[in-house]
């Protein structure tokens, strides 16, 4: 990632745009000035962004926008409007400024470009349809009707923070859902599942590894699923892991890697195991924390450190993926200490990060100020992190 001045100058908060499918679609990318009375410099945001998203290419086939922009301030919307974002950007636009006539040529201008524009919030007087009719969907905020925003616009509904609330807006007709499931109550009790045969495996295989156990023995485990191979062939050769030459076989990667980095890896493979009507969103979740802590890690940390952040990161969400309790999972899945204390929620040197990367899911932009803090981050190396997390998890995900 590189080091744009721009992203030491705002805060960052994501969350998922969900499909009735259950797929996350896109990112919510909520940008906060650092400083209220300041616009950040649009052009500079949208520069850095493009490392993660980056424009296609002239003549390329358009494909559907991977992130949504919810740029909190009047003044930052505004320098933004006028850098042109491009088509693989959709953006998020008060209709109290849709309302305003010194915003009309910069939203026609914005739509001929092929932006996709959504339009929230109660408009203070009734729009024009030619206005209206530049927005391809509307965002509700909980107990909003479309009708009071924009009739005729798909709805994206927001702070959908339960199953049940994911399920309500579908069956009024929404066509996405903003949020995350973080209100579904966690796995407290044992035994509420079994665990599925792939997750068994993967199970074996992270404990043989952490045993170091020769290859010849770890092998035949590995082909207990046919699949899981083929899963982790795809992750080890994605570009996010960077090799050198094509992994072709486990005992092929144990040779480059190491039982260590190995081990995170299979990580990566236990969470993306799971199955339920959520675990494509908690997928998404656990793979980006992961990744972000990771990152994190190369501010303060070595090597061994940045491991360590990255299994706190993805095993955060194990319970719900998996659904059992955490403490039944820390006794069949060898971590060191530091990330148990931190998973049980008993703080120890990695609950920071966690509470941190939480506050970036929740746009907490206070929350997100006092951990950057204590963790003696400044905003521009938290921004870099998540960013550059993003950007990875794009390169592993199909």
């Amino acid at each position: 990632m590189q080091d744009h001045t721009v992203l030491g100058q705002v805060a960052l908060g994501y969350s998922p745009m969900i499909d009735a499918q259950r797929a996350v679609t896109a990112l919510r990318l909520t940008v906060f000035p650092e400083r209220p009375d300041a616009a950040p410099d649009g052009a500079a945001l949208l520069r850095a962004l493009e490392d993660v998203w980056p424009a296609p290419a002239a003549g390329a086939p358009r494909t559907p926008p991977r992130v949504c922009l919810n740029l909190a301030g009047e003044g930052l919307l505004s320098t933004v409007m006028a850098a042109s974002p491009g088509p693989h950007l959709m953006v998020e636009v008060p209709a109290f400024m849709v309302g305003d006539p010194a915003n009309s040529a910069a939203l026609q201008r914005l739509h001929a470009a092929g932006t996709t524009l959504l339009i929230k919030g109660r408009p203070l007087t009734p729009l024009h349809p030619e206005l209206l009719a530049l927005f391809t969907h509307c965002i509700l905020e909980p107990g909003e009707e479309r009708r009071d925003i924009a009739p005729a616009s798909a709805a994206v509904q927001a702070g959908a923070r339960s199953t049940a609330a994911t399920d309500a807006a579908f069956q009024r007709g929404a066509a996405a859902v903003l949020g995350w499931p973080w209100d579904d109550e966690a796995p407290s009790v044992a035994g509420r599942t079994s665990l599925p045969s792939d997750v068994r495996t993967v199970m074996d295989l992270i404990n043989g590894v952490d045993r170091e156990e020769p290859v010849a023995k770890l092998e035949p485990v590995l082909r207990r699923d046919p699949t899981l191979a083929f899963r982790l062939m795809r992750y080890l050769n994605s570009p996010a892991f960077g090799l050198p030459v094509e992994v072709n076989s486990f005992g092929h990667a144990l040779m480059l890697l190491g039982y260590q980095r190995l081990k995170r890896w299979l990580a990566l493979l236990l969470v993306s195991s799971a199955k339920g009507p959520n675990s494509k969103v908690l997928i998404c979740a656990a793979v980006r924390r992961g990744l972000f802590l990771e990152e994190l890690g190369r501010e303060h940390g070595d090597a061994e450190m940045r491991g360590e952040l990255f299994i706190c990161g993805v095993f955060s969400l194990l319970p719900r993926l998996l659904q059992q309790p955490m403490a039944d999972l820390l006794r069949s899945v060898p971590v060191p200490e530091r990330v148990q204390q931190a998973l049980r929620g008993d703080g120890g040197p990695y609950g920071a990060y966690l509470d941190l990367v939480q506050a970036i899911e929740a746009e907490s932009v206070f929350d997100i100020r006092e951990l950057s803090e204590r963790l003696l981050l400044g905003p521009a190396a938290v921004n870099r992190a998540l960013l550059s997390a993003l950007k990875a998890a794009s390169d592993i995900e199909p």
